[in-house]
């Protein structure tokens, strides 16, 4: 009865309350009368929690961006799009992604900026576990260090290829030994000639010996390696492998190859101390030739308009940058316009705007697809159900724990790009320790079999497996059904009630219908009731689904869209739901796994009283690392999949939106 009602008032509540608080706030700005009643002292306490309530998904929504054109004199354009560029606030529309043939400086730089990148990570890959060396007094140039880098690294691959010649002549060598090589020499000016083979051992002939004078000189495996001497010009041949050897002797060939080595290592240092050296003056130099390509594409994007002397250039600008954009048009001779987007416009940028705890989950979003620049941004509609998500599939409170301190001390060390997804990890690592004290977990200790007086009242909230399951499913339900309310509400706004319809009918039927069902087995409200309500609300959603699914259109058509749509929303539907199992399967193997490991350290430690603790320790190490890993990695990845297959889905979510990317110098946050 419990999960029942959660099925049918929470989707109601999650929903209500938005909508509640949203009324409210619309009487405080509008109503006079209303604001007296609205702070009452007996009543501000729950409005302010509404309306918090409400703004928490108020302000997580795009933000709304203004289409500026700029006209400019020809003269004045170069350094109006350097004031623009400083200002960075305006994404420059693209009017053409394709470079003209004519633009050979562009893509000059293009093909120097790809060297510049390919050789700062190769430096950086080098130098990121050494100390940076001071940069270079003298003023050097981004292709010197190229040309630098790039001589090294050819100097380089000639001695490893030399290395790699060297080693396959040494072991050539190896099995004859170091000979002296003159004596050959006078063998053959004396008119005999030694010949090096080499043959199976089974087909080595004793015959040899006398015919050819062959001397066996070593034997490697099943391989003989032996010589022959005979008079210079003899025709005949052992039926044998001939081997041609190197013109140096054994010792030339290490001397040789240990030459060799100390080259490569003087190249490696000296590559290492370039990378120390010239890395962050590299990374300067390409940062300010993606100013310059930066440029050179914004001229692509202009129009020349009065023969030439005038341009023109369009942008968009977010409203909250539009005053930093207006300060630096005062400065400029330029005419300019603004305007609201409208449906001729494509490709409008998309920059959220998100609280600080939505913002956190921005980049499991960005994974995906941006929302529409008309859409609803749902980042802040799946922050808390991923963080329950990943708190339910990693299962365990001690990883969760260890998970929350271990990005808490790396972030503080760690650069500030990187402190938002520690804080991210953070949370999930909190979240985690929340919900697998539930799941009555700690290092795959169950919490239930402890004897401890003072843990007794915890486990009052700790679920069994059944519980669990039940759950789950409760969760995905409850994710299902705020998905239908945000696509509801998203195309009310986008397109007008009207055309919401459908998805209202759908909400209607499916939780409501649902949950008036299991209330009338209670005998609440009695069972005549309740089935009346059941026909009226029926009705309705079937009037909405069937009949009113696309205003305008013929209402047979309708009813054919409706009977295709009602056999993929409740084959979907199941689908989706039974998709929330992974959440308890998943928590429940990560919790075997981990109990499975202490077990095993326990078994395996034997009797020796220094030994047995030392072999514990490393299996429960090793053991209880790699359950981490794998449950992390699927707490992270299936929380994901539940997200963008089965929430966007429900949720109407449609996305290809274009980030905002505004015009700003090189290095600029």
């Amino acid at each position: 009865m419990f999960f029942a009602c959660c099925g049918f008032f929470l989707p109601i509540l999650l929903f209500s309350i938005p909508f509640i608080s949203f009324l409210l706030a619309i009487l405080i700005l509008t109503d006079s009368e209303c604001r007296p009643y609205f702070f009452h002292t007996d009543l501000r306490p729950c409005h302010f929690f509404l309306v918090h309530l409400y703004l928490y998904y108020r302000i997580s929504m795009v933000e709304r961006m203004k289409k500026y054109s700029f006209l400019i004199y020809y003269k004045a354009y170069n350094k109006f799009v350097e004031s623009i560029r400083e200002a960075g606030v305006v994404h420059i529309v693209e009017k053409r992604k394709d470079i003209p043939e004519e633009a050979v400086d562009l893509r000059g730089r293009l093909r120097t900026a790809d060297l510049f990148k390919n050789t700062l990570r190769a430096l950086q890959q080098r130098h990121s576990n050494h100390k940076a060396m001071a940069p270079p007094r003298e003023p050097i140039e981004g292709t010197e260090i190229v040309a630098m880098y790039e001589q090294l690294k050819t100097r380089q691959e000639q001695l490893n290829a030399q290395r790699q010649h060297l080693r396959k002549e040494m072991e050539m060598l190896s099995v004859w030994g170091d000979f002296d090589r003159s004596q050959i020499i006078k063998l053959k000016a004396a008119g005999q000639e030694v010949k090096f083979y080499s043959c199976r051992v089974r087909d080595f002939k004793i015959e040899w010996k006398n015919k050819f004078n062959a001397m066996e000189i070593a034997a490697a495996g099943s391989l003989v390696y032996f010589i022959t001497l005979c008079p210079t010009g003899t025709p005949d041949e052992p039926d044998a492998e001939r081997l041609h050897l190197p013109e140096q002797s054994l010792h030339e060939l290490q001397a040789a190859w240990q030459e060799t080595e100390i080259q490569a290592e003087d190249t490696e240092r000296r590559l290492d101390e370039m990378a120390e050296r010239y890395a962050c003056r590299l990374k300067e130099a390409l940062q300010q030739m993606n100013g310059h390509i930066d440029l050179s594409k914004v001229w692509l994007q202009s129009e020349k308009k009065a023969a030439d002397s005038l341009i023109l250039l369009e942008g968009w600008v977010p409203e909250t940058k539009e005053a930093e954009l207006i300060c630096v048009l005062e400065r400029h001779d330029v005419w300019y316009e603004s305007r609201e987007p409208s449906e001729e416009d494509t490709a409008i940028p998309i920059l959220l705007k998100n609280n600080r705890f939505s913002r956190l989950f921005e980049p499991i979003g960005a994974l995906y697809d941006l929302p529409g620049y008309y859409e609803l941004d749902l980042t802040p509609f799946f922050a808390p159900f991923f963080l329950l998500f990943f708190g339910l599939c990693l299962g365990d409170a001690g990883y969760g724990l260890l998970l929350l301190a271990t990005a808490m001390v790396l972030r503080s060390k760690m650069k500030p790009s990187m402190r938002p997804l520690l804080t991210l990890a953070a949370c999930l690592g909190a979240g985690t320790a929340v919900l697998g004290t539930i799941s009555g977990t700690f290092f795959g200790i169950p919490l239930v079999d402890v004897q401890w007086q003072w843990f007794s009242s915890f486990k009052k909230i700790m679920l069994n497996s059944d519980q669990l399951f039940n759950l789950s499913l409760v969760i995905g339900g409850v994710q299902i059904v705020f998905g239908m309310i945000v696509k509801a509400v998203g195309q009310a706004l986008r397109y007008g009630w009207r055309h919401s319809l459908e998805a209202w009918g759908w909400l209607l039927m499916i939780p409501g219908g649902g949950g008036l069902f299991l209330m009338s087995k209670q005998i609440i409200p009695s069972p005549e009731t309740a089935r009346y309500i059941c026909y009226v609300a029926i009705g309705i959603a079937g009037t909405c689904i069937f009949l009113l699914n696309t205003p305008g259109r013929n209402p047979f058509i309708n009813i054919g869209k409706g009977l295709w749509n009602s056999y993929n929303m409740i084959t979907g539907v199941l689908g989706d739901l039974l998709s929330y199992i992974r959440l308890f399967a998943l928590g429940i193997s990560g919790s075997v796994m981990g109990l499975v490991f202490n077990r095993l350290a326990i078994s395996m430690s034997g009797d020796i009283p220094v030994v047995s603790w030392i072999v514990m320790l490393v299996i429960l190490l090793a053991g209880h690392s790699l359950n981490i890993f794998m449950s992390g990695l699927g707490a992270f990845v299936h929380p994901m999949r539940l997200t963008f297959v089965e929430f966007y889905k429900n949720a109407g979510f449609q996305g290809n939106g274009k980030k905002y990317r505004p015009l700003k110098i090189a290095g600029d946050s």
